[in-house]
């Protein structure tokens, strides 16, 4: 018979020997505690020019996307909110070849204000994490409770209202040109090696990909008139990154809200790089099968 045992939960706050410094290195020695995935520290204690210091600063070691977290004991205050957010606002600033993310850990998140930090989910990354102190046969251990996770966007033709606005091929060669609309012919072939069910699907803003009638995007391509911007959904990554550029394709700045590379892309590009192109669209498509 498992044997249960009953745990008591402390305040961090009011416990004599327990303070943020305590919760901090526990942090800072194994991030996965809070439960972010597999995060390497970066800083602790990291100064802000006039702002104070940022409590740690984690980093993904796969994605390299960084994580601006701000600890607090207690129950959450319109001052953490804010510096919070200004933190993950002086980072990203500084460094914008990173992806950041804004993260609040608290021990009681009230509901009045995971109502006021929700109105900034979806335009700031940011993510609320609930931490309870619990005494368990005499051994203290912490709980992390992700209460308010940061708002994933999926590709536009996901959205509703985009779907409202269906077009056809005539549309687009009148808008951009019948030669760039060829071009997602192409691009259109190599998908279809993947998936031979796989179809154009004509959008007013842009060309998505269908299967059987409905949406299957991971990848979406807007031609203009002498080229063709091919939007490939995939996280930012180094080895990536150094695919396309020895491939020589121009880029577009990568879309951190959305996660997806932007390429300009000529004629010439699809059929003299036509290796790599099939390569990152293998790839999406591998992440959005699965």
């Amino acid at each position: 018979m498992i044997e249960f045992q009953r745990a008591e939960r402390l305040s961090i706050k009011a416990h004599p020997d327990l303070n943020e410094k305590w919760v901090q290195e526990l942090i800072a020695n194994d991030p996965s505690i809070q439960g972010l995935g597999d995060l390497e520290l970066r800083q602790k204690e990291r100064i802000q020019p006039h702002a104070g210091r940022l409590d740690l600063l984690l980093q993904d070691a796969d994605t390299k996307r960084r994580y601006e977290v701000e600890i607090q004991l207690g129950a959450t205050d319109e001052t953490h909110i804010i510096r919070t957010i200004e933190y993950w606002d002086i980072e990203r600033k500084r460094y914008p070849q990173y992806d950041h993310c804004a993260v609040l850990i608290a021990e009681d998140i009230t509901s009045r204000f995971l109502n006021v930090i929700s109105l900034f989910n979806g335009t700031i990354p940011l993510i609320a994490i609930q931490m309870q102190a619990l005494r368990v046969a005499g051994a203290l251990t912490l709980v992390f409770t992700t209460v308010m996770n940061e708002l994933s966007r999926g590709l536009v033709d996901e959205d509703e209202e985009a779907e409202a606005f269906p077009t056809d091929r005539a549309y687009w060669e009148s808008k951009a040109s019948k030669a760039m609309v060829a071009m997602a012919d192409k691009l259109c072939e190599i998908v279809k090696q993947f998936d031979p069910t796989l179809e154009l699907k004509f959008n007013k803003h842009y060309i998505g990909l269908g299967r059987d009638g409905s949406p299957f995007n991971f990848l979406t391509i807007r031609p203009k008139r002498a080229t063709v911007t091919l939007e490939i959904k995939l996280p930012r990554t180094d080895d990536i990154d150094a695919r396309i550029e020895q491939a020589g394709l121009e880029t577009l700045e990568y879309n951190t809200r959305w996660g997806y590379y932007r390429l300009r892309l000529t004629p010439a590009d699809v059929t003299g790089k036509m290796d790599v192109l099939r390569e990152l669209m293998r790839l999406a498509f591998d992440r959005r099968s699965s």
